[in-house]
C-alpha cells in the first residue's frame, strides 16, 4: 500500500513572507527602470536583430535537423575504412552534381576479402558484375558513415555475400554542400542510377534508417515517376510527418520554444521545407517493402505505416517485422540481433 506524503507545517512560510514583504518596501519605484530597460532591449531585438534572426535561424534549425555537424565518431579518416574494421571496403568520391561531393563507401562481399586486397577503385566497380545483390544503405541523420551501427550493418550485408554502398549525404561527414530534402533525394537518386549502370541485372535494394527511410521513399517514387522501379525498399526506424504534426514531430526536441518564435516562423522551416512525405510515398510504391522496427524504438510510427503500405499493395508484398522491446536495441542497434541475416535473406530470396 502506497506511502501518504506528509508535508510538515510549521512558521517558516510566515517568515518568509515577512522577509518577502520588506524586501518590496525597499525596492518600490524600480519598476519603471527596469520598463524602461526593457523597452530599449524589445526595440533593439525588433530594429536590428529581426532581420539577421529570420535570415539565420532557418538555417539553425537546418543543423539541428539534419544534426550533420556532429561528425562522430571523432578523429575518424574516413578515407580510410580500414580503420573501422571495413577490410574489402574502398573510399571514393562520386559527384552527385555540380559543386557536390558524396563520399561514399564501398563493401564487396566477404567471399571477395582476400581478393579485394589492395586492389583500386577499377576492380571494385568491375565486382559489381558478378550478379550479387547490392544494397544502397541510406543512414539517418547525425554523424557519418563510420558510425558504428552503420559499420554493423555493411558488415551484415556483406557477410551474407552482398555488394553495400554507404553514403554521407551533401554536407554529412567528408561531403561538401549543405543538406536539404531536395539534395538528399538527389544525392540518393544519382547513387542508384550509377550503381545500375555499373551492376547489369543485379537487385538493388535500398535500405533507409530514420531520417534514411524518408529519402529512400522520396527516392523510390521519384524512380517510379522515372519508369524505373526499385526492386525492393527496406525501411528501419521509420517516421511519418503526415501524422504527426509539429509539436510532436519526431524532431522535436531540436527545437527550442520561445515567446514569439512564432512571428519569425510561420512554419518552423518556412525557408528550408523539410517534409519526407513517407506516408503519401507508400501509397504510391509498387515495389515489396519491409519494414524493421524496435518496439522500444522511441519513433513508434512502424505499424501505422506498415498498414498505410500493405492496404496501397498487400500483404505479400509488404512485411514488418518486429523486435522485441526486450532486446534493448532502441533506435540504431537492430544490425545485433542474429536472426536479422535470415531475415534479410529471406526478403532478398523473395524478390
Amino acid at each position: 500500500m502506497p506511502r501518504k506524503r506528509v508535508v510538515q507545517r510549521d512558521g517558516s512560510s510566515s517568515a518568509a513572507g515577512k522577509v518577502q514583504g520588506s524586501a518590496k518596501v525597499q525596492t518600490k519605484g524600480k519598476p519603471s527602470r527596469w520598463w524602461l530597460t526593457g523597452g530599449v532591449s524589445a526595440v533593439f531585438v525588433i530594429v536590428f536583430l529581426s532581420p539577421y534572426l529570420q535570415k539565420k535561424v532557418p538555417e539553425l534549425i537546418q543543423h539541428l535537423v539534419y544534426a550533420h555537424r556532429i561528425r562522430v565518431p571523432f578523429f575518424v579518416d574516413l578515407s580510410r575504412p580500414a580503420d573501422r574494421s571495413l577490410n574489402h571496403t574502398i573510399n571514393m568520391y562520386l559527384t552527385s552534381e555540380v559543386g557536390i561531393s558524396l563520399g561514399v563507401w564501398h563493401t564487396v562481399p566477404e567471399r571477395l576479402g582476400k581478393e579485394a586486397h589492395g586492389k583500386d577503385l577499377a576492380w571494385y566497380q568491375n565486382a559489381f558484375r558478378d550478379g550479387s545483390p547490392v544494397f544502397i544503405y541510406l543512414h539517418g541523420n547525425t554523424g557519418t558513415r563510420a558510425e558504428t551501427h552503420r559499420v554493423g550493418v555493411a558488415k551484415v550485408l556483406s557477410a551474407l555475400g552482398y555488394h553495400v554502398l554507404v553514403p554521407d549525404y551533401r554536407g554529412f561527414g567528408d561531403s561538401t554542400g549543405e543538406p536539404t530534402e531536395a539534395g538528399l533525394t538527389t544525392d540518393a537518386l544519382y547513387l542508384y542510377n550509377w550503381v545500375k549502370a555499373r551492376s547489369g541485372n543485379s537487385l538493388v535494394i535500398v535500405w533507409g534508417h530514420s531520417l534514411g527511410t524518408g529519402v529512400a521513399t522520396n527516392t523510390a517514387v521519384k524512380l517510379s515517376e522515372q519508369g524505373k522501379d526499385v526492386p525492393a525498399v527496406m525501411l528501419e526506424g521509420t517516421f511519418n510527418t503526415a501524422r504527426q504534426p509539429i509539436l510532436v514531430h519526431p524532431f522535436t526536441w531540436y527545437y527550442w520554444k520561445f515567446p514569439g518564435i512564432g512571428y519569425f516562423f510561420p512554419e518552423p522551416w518556412a525557408e528550408n521545407k523539410i517534409v519526407f512525405p513517407t506516408e503519401e510515398n507508400l501509397k504510391k510504391m509498387t515495389c515489396p517493402i519491409l519494414f524493421l522496427h524496435a518496439e522500444d524504438d522511441q519513433i513508434q510510427v512502424a505499424q501505422q505505416l506498415y498498414e498505410v503500405a500493405a492496404s496501397a499493395q498487400n500483404a505479400e508484398r509488404v512485411k514488418l517485422v518486429s523486435f522485441d522491446g526486450s532486446l534493448g536495441y532502441l533506435h540504431n542497434g537492430l544490425y545485433r540481433d542474429p536472426l536479422l541475416p535470415d531475415i534479410i535473406k529471406k526478403f532478398v530470396l523473395s524478390l
